[in-house]
């Protein structure tokens, strides 16, 4: 074979390669998320579920959202529950056995779920929806924060529904713990205080922070965008807001109404 045959062949060999490698990165960048709508503490508000309850949970998967959103605490007799507050019916739940929390329906009827229930019954018919588990910073200790984190991951890999479970806090010591526990673990910051760069370099895959954080620091959006770190942003109620938000194609949008948000998303 001639020195000019052999150069036309290895020529031919690079630019496939650079040819594979271009289709690899342009299928890639097509499924990236973008202006994805979860659930903030569940699809509660349009039928009056109450915030975090199974119900809203459930209408979340049954519209087929790609996220619902809930919040995670532990009783004093180390039981992991779901809810906003730290207070449930004036009952401080980092200092209250679960028994006692109990005693106090929901609303609706229900019973205060645990995290085993919650993710349970989340699991049944859902092939879409994903789990955004916030752990709550405890008011007690950084370290008992950090505790209830690696006990929720724990029951979340028992129920094998890590795959389908991102976790975000307000604490970032609370996202580095997981991230020591679990290499896998989607993790997203939602204080507001650190630049994509930053968060990156500490091996969180993502920034969840207030639509106002985003407006003083719009330069974050593509920052995040050219290192590959998720977008999402809480809590988006108005049409206005959800507008500006879908133009710079945020990876997902927290809402308490995601019926409006899918109705700005046709337009």
């Amino acid at each position: 074979m001639s020195n000019s045959n052999f150069i036309k062949m290895e020529a031919i060999k690079i630019f496939r390669v650079f040819l594979f490698m271009l289709i690899i990165v342009l299928f890639s960048s097509c499924n990236v998320k973008k202006n994805e709508i979860v659930a903030h503490r569940g699809a509660w508000k349009k039928n009056n579920f109450p915030e975090n309850s199974i119900a809203a949970l459930r209408h979340a998967i049954d519209l087929k959202l790609p996220g619902s959103e809930f919040d995670v605490w532990r009783t004093a007799d180390d039981s992991l529950v779901i809810n906003h507050d730290a207070h449930y019916n004036k009952l401080l739940i980092e200092e209250t056995d679960y028994a006692d929390l109990t005693k106090f329906k929901l609303s609706n009827g229900e019973k205060l779920p645990t995290l085993y229930q919650y993710i349970s019954e989340g699991k049944r018919n859902n092939k879409k929806t994903l789990f955004v588990c916030e752990i709550k910073p405890s008011e007690i200790s950084k370290e008992r924060g950090k505790k209830t984190a690696v006990l929720a991951v724990e029951i979340i890999k028992k129920l094998k529904a890590n795959k389908n479970t991102c976790y975000i806090s307000f604490d970032y010591d609370i996202l580095k713990q997981i991230r020591s526990i679990d290499s896998k673990a989607s993790l997203q910051y939602l204080e507001g205080n650190k630049s994509p760069k930053e968060v990156k370099a500490d091996h969180i895959n993502g920034i969840d922070y207030h639509y106002s954080v985003f407006k003083k620091h719009p330069e974050w959006i593509q920052e995040a965008k050219d290192n590959q770190v998720i977008l999402n942003v809480w809590t988006v109620n108005e049409a206005a807001d959800m507008d500006w938000i879908i133009a710079n194609k945020f990876n997902y949008i927290t809402t308490n109404e995601p019926e409006l948000l899918i109705e700005r998303l046709k337009k």
